[in-house]
């Protein structure tokens, strides 16, 4: 009884002494990871948030998991829904195209009709701000992002695509890299819709643009030569500008752990498929951008994810593309085996909202705003497309970096 009373003794002086020093009093810090994104408007995201319920449906049981990934626990969301305010939403449409029609007549009419309107609106508002609601806001995950014109700080959640009511991949590659590590992430993203790698984000190990006949002859053509790599700079002068002061945008940074520059995100190619010398030079441009990215960040071995462009749809229409073959060659050349990856895009295609949209989407509104927001080049602004390859990113991302641990 003795030496049970004297070993609870030894045990609480253990734990009063650690306390008073420090040891257990709170669990060791750990760095920031930082993760940046860069690309053009599919990095940018143009998928409404409505279209995310879509998951609660898919066929595949491991994507209608990625609904616990996005909701919060308590959520009461369903497709059902987002029928439901879409009904809401084309039953106001109409009355307001019997109104701007004339097909209202009489004072009191109109005014009957502009009031069911106004009541109408005031229940599409409820119901779109309870679905963005549900969504999961991250403790874990802060992001700073510049998505076209729609710039913004502040916790992981939906809201930081092309406006507030989209997203891009950001979504879905935070909340997942948030289930595979227990360090508090920052993203960092900067993205401009129809913007090329061989102009617009042209690295600087790459050889210097040169102008073509046209754009020689062109009244801009200076213009033209000093606007070549403008969103490298641009890219890189927002990173920085964000690296100066941590604390700002990421509540629990602390300068004595430090921060390591985790990883690069890549979704881009669009623009550069309509020129020879655009689709030729891809392959070594994207080797270029690898290399100088890491030189800017200090960084020898950045896990690189690049995606593939998917907009062909299937894996005989991609392999076709000279972009996305050039995509693929850059991420296996030989230099940055084991540090860079490639993702397939396609691969995570909305087949069901692309059925949808080639039915006449315009004849099938209702059905179509609930799993589609915008054109195919935008991948339908399909949100399950977006949060599946946000973790299709994260999970090669993790890849890359398990690769490099001892």
């Amino acid at each position: 009884m003795k030496n049970m009373i004297l070993v609870r003794i030894a045990v609480t002086l253990f734990f009063v002494l650690s306390t008073v020093r420090g040891e257990v009093a709170e669990p060791a810090k750990k760095k920031l990871q930082i993760f940046l994104l860069a690309g053009q408007s599919n990095m940018v995201g143009h998928a409404n948030y409505i279209t995310i319920p879509t998951l609660l449906t898919a066929k595949e049981p491991e994507v209608r998991g990625l609904a616990k990934l996005v909701f919060k626990k308590d959520a009461k969301i369903s497709r059902a829904v987002v029928e439901d305010l879409i009904a809401t939403r084309i039953k106001r449409d109409n009355i307001n195209k019997d109104l701007r029609a004339k097909k209202i007549e009489g004072a009191d009419n109109i005014a009957e009709a502009q009031a069911e309107v106004k009541k109408l609106q005031a229940q599409v508002d409820e119901k779109m701000q309870r679905i963005k609601n549900s969504f999961v806001v991250s403790k874990q995950v802060y992001i700073t992002s510049i998505a076209d014109g729609n710039r913004g700080s502040g916790p992981l959640s939906v809201g930081y695509g092309g406006n507030r009511d989209k997203v891009g991949p950001e979504f879905g590659f935070g909340l997942s890299m948030a289930q595979k590590t227990d360090a508090p992430i920052l993203i960092i993203k900067t993205s401009w819709g129809g913007k090329s790698l061989n102009y617009n984000f042209r690295p600087p190990s790459a050889k210097p643009y040169k102008l073509n006949e046209k754009e020689q002859a062109a009244k801009n053509a200076a213009d033209i030569k000093k606007n070549a790599s403008l969103n490298w700079r641009m890219m890189n002068e927002a990173v920085h500008n964000v690296l100066k002061d941590l604390k700002k945008h990421h509540p629990v940074y602390d300068a004595s752990v430090g921060y390591d520059i985790a990883g690069f995100v890549w979704f881009q190619g669009f623009n550069d498929q309509f020129s020879d010398e655009f689709r030729d030079n891809y392959r070594d441009n994207m080797v270029h951008f690898v290399k100088d990215v890491r030189k800017e960040y200090k960084t020898p071995n950045m896990p690189f994810v690049i995606g593939v462009l998917g907009t062909n749809m299937t894996k005989e229409g991609v392999d076709k593309n000279a972009v996305s073959v050039a995509q693929r060659e850059a991420a296996a050349a030989p230099e940055f085996k084991g540090t860079v990856a490639s993702v397939e895009s396609y691969k995570v295609y909305d087949l069901e909202a692309r059925k949808v949209y080639d039915s006449g989407w315009a004849k099938h509104f209702a059905e179509w705003c609930v799993v589609g927001s915008d054109r195919p080049y935008h991948y339908l602004g399909s949100g399950k497309f977006f949060v599946r390859l946000g973790d299709a990113f994260a999970k090669s991302m993790i890849d890359l970096i398990q690769k490099q641990r001892p």
